[in-house]
């Protein structure tokens, strides 16, 4: 058979899946775990393909010329091509301060560019939006001096699909009480470089092991399954919340759900059993730092007992310069079954860093002391302070909800300032009392867990409007330029060299790397830029500087591409030293293939 086409490249999940029928039937069980782990791959390149971006609050609809802004502006933005109008609007009548908002956004992924350089005067170049992390550029618009000002932003989940880009845009802005502002996204620059924003948020590990820090907090995830492990504050004493001791066999975490107790009470299934995380993401930038991990939680003697039952999903969020961190779960039910009880938020904190509990009913106030009868089971805050130090831990719990559920949601789990001599915990016990759960009801949680101290004067009232700031979130949409006038910006959003003004033509640059190929893709033009392997490229005086990485973790090696694109770029004219990076992340996938290498891979129609 020749291979001329994806489908004849690869094998469909679907063939695998018969394939591993008849390895199991045959008791070919070696066999049969090989395929069990190609089929996982093939549906990793599935997702990559076919996973649904969902739906842009930004479309690429909206995109603009940026030649066709006010000339004021379209100089200070010379280099781009495209921009569209984001509107924010304060919903709540609290003021925000530099609140984190994440939108998904499409932009076009090609169009025409006008290049004005010291090398090649008035060129109009068709480009490819090949990477919306490096190009994205966000703006705020004074109205009132009618001048725009760059402010930071990062793009992380990509995706192409079709004639489009897609990614989340993340961004801090700053709202007066019920005031609207308006941001200018720009995008379309080939020259761009990939920008770098100081801020206090900084990541050190690997994977999904990480140590998250910024001005308020350290925390730390377990380097075996990506719990929460330790969290420490950034106060002059630097209190440490841990849990010691041998948990149950596993490494003790602070953070201990997602579990659930089977109906007969035979054995507890939890994420915390993992011996590695299944299936993770990890989301590294200079304001959002996202560790997500999902998948089956497992026996306490795993693989003995391995039911698919509840799907399980967990992201962390940390931002830059906020004394909060987010928590995001989901509990899945693919199948019909019974469990005895189940815990979706736990917390446990060996010692006595505490003094006293807080809690918050439904009314959204929040108080001290015990928690009373009738709001046992209405619990929207939790948490602990100590009445010398001021040191607090509390849990925002900004939405909690069932679908498909019959049985009753407790949003529960008063906190305890003596556990059995251990330390101070609570533990949401959300379905309990032997709940029957149909397949496809899915138990959700969104928490906020605030790290601030707990001011003696109005503590109360500042932990009350955090919780609702974050359930009412900034309102964003596609908007349109307003009618203020405009006036020469200071400053340029290009840094140099991003607008035809390198001392070294990037447009050269980037032609002599499509001179080199990976060859081990024997019979195509698999080159470097076009497989999309080039993260980031500058030029320094004479001195161009490249970030690249390599398809897969199996293919370390990469001055075997680094060396041949150093040689090359070498002849260029000007140019006297190269200097090429690796980095992983974020991870190499289809999404970064231009059009040229997709046809050429015989991936058939661009999805979309």
């Amino acid at each position: 058979m020749i291979e001329s086409d994806y489908a004849t490249r690869s094998d469909a999940v679907e063939t695998k899946v018969d394939l591993l029928r008849v390895a199991l039937s045959s008791g070919r069980y070696e066999l049969a775990q090989a395929l069990a782990d190609s089929v996982k791959d093939g549906i990793a390149a599935d997702r990559q393909f076919k996973a649904d971006p969902g739906e842009p609050l930004i479309p690429a609809t909206s995109s603009r010329e940026v030649g066709s802004l006010p000339t004021p502006w379209a100089e200070w933005a010379r280099g781009w091509s495209r921009y569209q109008v984001i509107a924010l609007q304060e919903p709540l009548g609290m003021a925000r301060q530099g609140e984190p908002v994440d939108l998904l956004v499409s932009v076009p992924a090609s169009g025409q560019v006008l290049i004005h350089s010291n090398h090649e005067e008035n060129q109009n170049l068709s480009t490819e939006t090949t990477r919306l992390a490096r190009e994205a550029r966000l703006a705020r618009l004074d109205c009132q001096t009618g001048t725009l000002r760059e402010v930071p932003c990062q793009v992380y989940g990509e995706t192409r699909r079709g004639g489009e880009r897609f990614g989340h845009l993340v961004f801090m802005p700053s709202v007066a009480a019920h005031e609207s502002e308006i941001y200018l996204l720009f995008s379309g620059n080939p020259e761009a470089e990939m920008p770098a924003f100081p801020t206090d948020l900084q990541v050190r590990g690997e994977g999904f092991g990480l140590d998250i820090e910024n001005g308020f907090y350290v925390v730390s995830l377990s380097r075996q399954m990506g719990r929460l492990e330790r969290l420490t504050y950034k106060r002059a004493h630097g209190l440490e919340l841990f849990a010691g001791g041998e948990g149950h066999g596993e490494p003790p975490n602070i953070d201990w759900a997602h579990d659930y107790l089977s109906a007969d009470r035979f054995q507890k299934f939890r994420v915390t059993n993992w011996a590695t995380c299944p299936n993770y993401e990890v989301i590294r930038g200079p304001l959002c730092v996202s560790v997500r991990r999902w998948g089956f939680p497992h026996s306490p003697v795993h693989p003995l007992f391995t039911p698919s039952r509840m799907f399980i999903d967990v992201t962390y969020i940390s931002y830059a310069n906020t004394p909060y961190f987010l928590k995001h779960g989901r509990m899945e039910m693919v199948r019909d079954f019974s469990l005895n009880y189940l815990r979706d938020d736990e917390w446990v904190f060996s010692g006595y860093s505490f003094t006293d509990a807080l809690w918050m009913g439904g009314d959204g106030r929040l108080r001290e002391g015990p928690v009373t009868p009738e709001e046992q089971d209405n619990l929207w805050a939790v948490g602990f302070y100590h009445r010398d130090s001021r040191d607090a831990f509390i849990a925002l719990r900004l939405e909690h909800a069932a679908e498909g559920f019959p049985g009753a949601l407790y949003h529960a789990g008063p906190p305890v300032l003596d556990y059995q001599g251990h330390g101070q915990l609570w533990s949401r016990w959300a379905a309990r009392d032997d709940p029957f759960f149909p397949a496809g009801s899915v138990l959700k949680q969104r928490n906020a867990y605030l790290v601030s101290p707990f001011a003696r004067d109005n503590g109360a009232e500042l932990v009350e409007r955090y919780w609702n700031t974050l359930r009412h979130p900034l309102q964003a949409q596609a908007g349109q330029l307003p009618t203020a006038q405009a006036h020469a910006c200071p400053g340029r959003l290009a840094r140099s060299g991003e607008a035809g003004d390198s001392p070294i033509s990037k447009r050269a640059i980037w032609e002599a790397l499509r001179d080199c190929r990976d060859d081990m893709l024997y019979e195509i033009d698999a080159n470097v830029v076009d497989m999309g392997y080039i993260r980031d490229l500058r030029v320094v005086g004479s001195t161009v500087h490249i970030v690249m990485t390599m398809p897969h973790r199996g293919r370390p090696k990469y001055r075997y591409l680094a060396e041949p694109m150093r040689r090359r770029l070498l002849k260029l004219p000007h140019v006297e030293q190269v200097v090429i990076d690796l980095t992983w992340d974020p991870a190499w996938s289809a999404n970064d293939l231009s059009d040229a290498a997709w046809a050429a891979l015989g991936l058939g129609p661009q999805p979309g």
